[in-house]
């Protein structure tokens, strides 16, 4: 009987080590969930969070940047200016500025690289009263006009229309009035002011009334805004850059189709987003403005170099900057 007892004691002991292997293999050949890798965008605006950028609330709220493997930051600032010295200092990874702010920077030796076309189509403007009777930029000799701050494209697309005339700085007197710079204008305290299309279109539904505009398109159409970002941030997290403009250009593609969806999200993202249907209208010309015949973000080259050599006959760069080695199309020939 102590034999038998013994032999049982072993067999179980042989059972119960089989088992134990046995579920240590199960458990071992279950496929080990491997963590995401995410990486920190941070974008530099031009701007506070604004109804004209909703398709990057959009993409927040539908969870684009967290299944790009994206940890997306807003980094507000007050003109294009402001945004490209923050990533300059490494406040942000990446800038959506105005060109002309680019373009200045560059030439102060700044190692930059311009990598998305976000709006194509020049959106500054001049506006003036209708009753003041400034027909031409000629007539603001020696007026206040207003811009909305000295590092913003307002400032340097009124510099263009200055050039274009024959004329300068100095021969009127420019007002920095903040972004809601259509105030002074209605106050009569500036006639004119220069501004975008959705900045007029703004005005118009507060009763601005009859006014005359001119166009900044019509004498150089330089792409309103674009994304920029560092030599060194372009080399060092070129994945991380491709996947955010991804997202950027399939939010882009989506707000485009679902304007209404997007008014709704503004709401609760944009600092002014409040009403509804203020929000479809400035989306939808949002939409048109960043329609591009060679596809969302590609830059033209050949009108780039136009710029640069309009800004440096007007003054406003004092040296070339070489566009086309600060401008790539490599990220927007990658994405789909």
């Amino acid at each position: 009987m102590k034999l038998r007892w013994k032999q049982l004691m072993v067999m179980a002991v042989v059972v119960f080590g089989m088992t134990a292997c046995s579920s240590a293999n199960e458990t071992n050949s279950q496929p080990i969930k491997e963590e995401t890798k995410v990486d920190t965008i941070r974008m530099a605006s031009w701007s506070k969070p604004i109804v004209e950028q909703s398709n990057l609330y959009v993409a927040e709220e539908k969870g684009m940047f967290e299944e790009a493997g994206l940890q997306f930051e807003y980094v507000p600032g007050a003109g294009g200016g402001d945004a490209v010295k923050n990533i300059i200092a490494g406040n942000a990874d990446i800038a959506f500025a105005n060109m002309e702010a680019v373009l200045l920077a560059a030439e102060q030796g700044e190692k930059l690289k311009i990598i998305y076309n976000i709006y194509p189509e020049n959106v500054f403007n001049l506006v003036s009263l209708k009753e003041s009777g400034i027909e031409s930029i000629e007539d603001l000799k020696g007026k206040e006009v207003g811009v909305y701050s000295l590092t913003s494209g307002t400032y340097q697309n009124l510099q263009v229309l200055l050039h274009k005339a024959g004329m300068t700085e100095a021969d009127i007197k420019v007002i920095p009035t903040g972004v809601l710079n259509f105030g002074p204008l209605m106050q009569n305290q500036v006639v004119a002011t220069a501004a975008t299309d959705t900045g007029l279109f703004d005005a118009k539904q507060k009763g601005l009334g009859e006014v005359n505009v001119i166009e900044v398109k019509d004498v150089l159409n330089t792409p309103s805004d674009v994304f920029v970002v560092t030599e060194q941030i372009y080399n060092e997290k070129k994945e991380s850059i491709e996947k955010f403009l991804q997202v950027y250009k399939e939010s882009t593609e989506y707000v485009m189709e679902h304007p209404e969806e997007a008014a709704k999200i503004a709401q609760s993202a944009a600092i002014d987003g409040q009403d509804e249907a203020r929000n479809l209208e400035i989306i939808q010309i949002r939409n048109v403005t960043a329609a591009n015949e060679e596809g969302l973000g590609m830059l033209d080259i050949n009108l780039l170099k136009q710029v640069e050599q309009t800004y440096l006959e007007m003054g406003l760069l004092q040296k070339s900057v070489d566009i086309e080695a600060l401008v790539t199309n490599e990220f927007v020939q990658n994405l789909d």
